[in-house]
């Protein structure tokens, strides 16, 4: 059996996912919890051979968390199951150390195909994705941009766009003041901004362009 835990902050839609497992010959739920900091007590106690965790968290968001699981817990893999799109975050959370990325618009065969892929070692991304990868091309600009930050990029902008201040993403990120300011910097050159204000609202127009 697949271990798989499970990792939102939406107590229904970690009910709603129980439920569709619970009767699962192959997949086992050890687990459910509602945050990353969550996420990495429950591992420390307990085996896990696959995560399936929402992004957003109001503690550790998951790029965070795919960082430290790849240094501490290389084993367990994990598959961003989010709300965002996939244009704009499935490349970054691959690069950060994910093997998939699930949109909450999937079914409930795609879950389950994506897990069993995943537990095989694959890569699980949709197929309108993987094509547009493999033959360089992307749906708009927004996807190329967000292509080209780098993981810790992402990072920032993400906390950001929820509201964190200097001080919160550097205790959350584990770097220095300074270099937040840095990272914002590089965004708003990167987004053609002067102000944090336009930084994220830019961030979230290219969102919802997708």
């Amino acid at each position: 059996m697949i271990k798989l835990l499970i990792a939102d902050n939406h107590p229904i839609t970690r009910k709603g996912l129980e439920v569709l497992f619970s009767a699962s010959p192959n997949i086992k739920i050890v687990g459910s919890v509602e945050d990353g900091e969550a996420i990495l007590e429950f591992i420390k106690k307990n085996p896990v051979d696959i995560i399936l965790t929402e992004a957003d968290f109001p503690k550790l968001n998951g790029l965070t968390v795919l960082r430290y699981l790849k240094n501490d817990y290389p084993d367990i893999k994990t598959i961003i199951f989010s709300g965002q799109p996939e244009e704009v975050y499935a490349i970054n959370a691959i690069k950060a150390g994910a093997s998939g990325f699930l949109n909450k618009s999937v079914n409930v065969i795609s879950i389950n195909e994506a897990i069993l892929k995943v537990h095989d070692g694959g890569i699980h991304l949709s197929n309108e994705l993987t094509q547009q990868l493999a033959f360089g091309n992307r749906v708009n600009k927004s996807g190329t941009f967000y292509k080209k930050l780098s993981t810790r990029e992402a990072e920032v902008l993400k906390l950001l766009t929820v509201g964190r201040k200097n001080k919160e993403i550097s205790k959350e990120l584990d770097i220095n003041e300074k270099t937040v300011s840095t990272y914002k910097a590089r965004l708003m050159r990167k987004l053609k901004v002067t102000n944090l204000v336009d930084l994220v609202n830019q961030a979230k127009l290219s969102e919802q362009l997708l």
